[in-house]
């Protein structure tokens, strides 16, 4: 009998332990020095992270998923200023590109970028935060971004990395389903169409993130833009929207 006892103390004591390890605030970091900005978040659930490596300049991002990490519990990594120039009314001030080892202006082609030493810098800071987020292999990664094109006011879009077609067309119906739910109970919110690659073609393909960038790390990646409507007028109900949607996605099976 107190073998017995002994035993199903020892086992309590393990799952008691293993809660309380699950519950612990989440740990923050924060990192400046020699960086023209700074990258700062949080460590929460390991292996999954959600980053905005522009949280300044594309407006409200870095607020946006701060809160998605609230809500879902995953690791965050906000990177703030990083300006080379300042935005005009004519167009967006060039930038270190943060998420890529290179400097460009928000909105141009992959191929217009420039390789810099210091925006190797910045970049390897950045990935070097990613990885510290994750806590290990990073297994889901998803970074918000923002854009002020009037052809894609009316969307969201949604780039991937090791999701292919079904999937992609399962990440678009629970974000439709999750968007309509929300929306029936806001009804002054506009309903913003959502495209998901490979399922779509999207103008933000996030090529250059992909091929030399954070993108590339992560088993699975999603990376979602954002019109200037759901990161200010609409930024509560898009970001409410999103923290269910990537709480979801984060555990939906693989396409085949």
């Amino acid at each position: 009998m107190r073998s017995r006892r002994r035993s199903w103390w020892a086992t309590s004591l393990v799952i008691g332990l293993a809660i309380l390890a699950a519950c612990a605030a989440p740990v923050e970091f924060h990192e400046s020095e020699g960086l023209p900005g700074t990258i700062a978040g949080k460590l929460s659930r390991r292996s999954v992270v959600i980053a905005a490596p522009h949280g300044t300049s594309d407006a409200r991002t870095g607020d946006i998923v701060t809160e998605i990490g609230r809500r879902t519990g995953f690791s965050v990594v906000v990177a703030r200023g990083f300006n080379l120039e300042p935005d005009t009314p004519e167009q967006a001030g060039r930038r270190y590109q943060v998420n890529r080892p290179y400097e460009g202006v928000p909105g141009r082609p992959p191929s217009e970028d420039a390789a810099t030493d210091r925006a190797r810098q910045v970049y390897e800071v950045y990935e070097r935060k990613v990885r510290d987020a994750a806590q290990g292999p990073l297994g889901f990664y998803a970074e918000v971004h923002g854009n002020d094109d009037r052809d894609a006011a009316n969307r969201i879009e949604i780039a991937t990395v090791g999701v292919d077609r079904d999937e992609a067309l399962q990440l678009r119906s629970l974000f439709e389903l999750i968007r309509d739910a929300h929306l029936r109970v806001n009804r002054e919110a506009p309903s913003l169409a959502v495209l998901v690659e490979p399922a779509d073609t999207i103008r933000y393909a996030a090529s250059g993130a992909k091929r030399d960038g954070v993108l590339a790390l992560a088993r699975r990646a999603l990376h979602i833009e954002l019109p200037r409507s759901a990161r200010t007028e609409w930024r509560e109900t898009y970001t409410a929207i999103l923290a269910d949607f990537l709480a979801q996605a984060v555990s939906l099976p693989a396409g085949r």
